[in-house]
Order: C-alpha cells, then sequence, then structure tokens
C-alpha cells in the first residue's frame, strides 16, 4: 500500500532563494552573485509540461506528477519507491523517466488503480514513446500526461 509523506518536501529544508507552491511544486530563484548553468529546458517547454500537468489534474481529480532524473540500477524499483514520495501519492498518477537508461515507469497510487489502470498507463508510455525516440523529452511527456487523462476522465 502506498503511503504519503505530505508535505514531500519540507519547505524548511529547502535551499535559500526556494519555495514551496500551494501546488506542491518546488520554485527556485537565481542567486545573481554565483554562476548560472543553463537549465536543461527552455521556458516554453517548462510552461507546456506545466499546464499539461495542470490541466490534466484539474480534469481528472487525479494529481499528475513527473519525475526526470535516474532510477538506480532497476528502474522498476526505483519508481516503486518514488510514488510514495509525491504530494497526494494515493491519488496520483508518477511518470518517472531515466534519459540515461532509456527507461519510463508509470505509477498510480491505490485510491486510483481502478482509475489509471495498466492499460492506462501502458497508453502513456506508448505516447511517449515516440516522441522519446525523436529527442524530445517534454513533447512525449506532455503526450503521455494528456493522453492519460482522456483515458481516465473525471
Amino acid at each position: 500500500m502506498a503511503s504519503s509523506k505530505w508535505p514531500a518536501v519540507v519547505e524548511t529544508d529547502l535551499p535559500h532563494g526556494y519555495a514551496l507552491t500551494s501546488s506542491g511544486r518546488v520554485s527556485g530563484v537565481h542567486d545573481p552573485a554565483t554562476e548560472f548553468r543553463k537549465p536543461p529546458f527552455t521556458d516554453h517547454e517548462r510552461v507546456a509540461l506545466d499546464n499539461a500537468l495542470t490541466e490534466a489534474t484539474r480534469a481528472t481529480g487525479v494529481r499528475f506528477t513527473v519525475y526526470i532524473g535516474g532510477l538506480g540500477a532497476d528502474p522498476a524499483a526505483g519508481a516503486d519507491a518514488l510514488l510514495p514520495t509525491v504530494p497526494d501519492a494515493e491519488r496520483a498518477v508518477l511518470i518517472a523517466v531515466a534519459p540515461g537508461d532509456r527507461a519510463i515507469e508509470v505509477r498510480s497510487g491505490h485510491e486510483i488503480e481502478d482509475r489509471a489502470n495498466d492499460r492506462v498507463c501502458q497508453l502513456g508510455v506508448t505516447a511517449a514513446s515516440s516522441s522519446f525516440r525523436q529527442g524530445q523529452l517534454i513533447d512525449g511527456l506532455v503526450s503521455a500526461v494528456r493522453v492519460m487523462a482522456a483515458a481516465i476522465g473525471r
């Protein structure tokens, strides 16, 4: 059974310049006195993903969450371990992508597993895979979120 550790992120543990928004997302600013690394995604890509997540969550009542990063030696186990740490884990869909390992894993919380079942999760993976093969990570994630939200419905 998945359990939630709400909030998944404790605001007092965040670095200087970061805040936890009311939606559960972490927002941060850059200190002008330090060197700035170019972000991995453009503003347009971040806005597109944020809009897709927001629209899907509002349309379905399910919390959609995306994780991009390493999932360990066993991506499936990594996604399983990650799900309980997302906000509202019992009612969440997690799309976890490990680009370096070319892995995508989708998990759903126990309260919505009948709505976000294996078929719906596979639809999300299939929707993302085409864009991923073309090197379009964000487009693939947006497609996955939209297809899954349409399949889940209200």
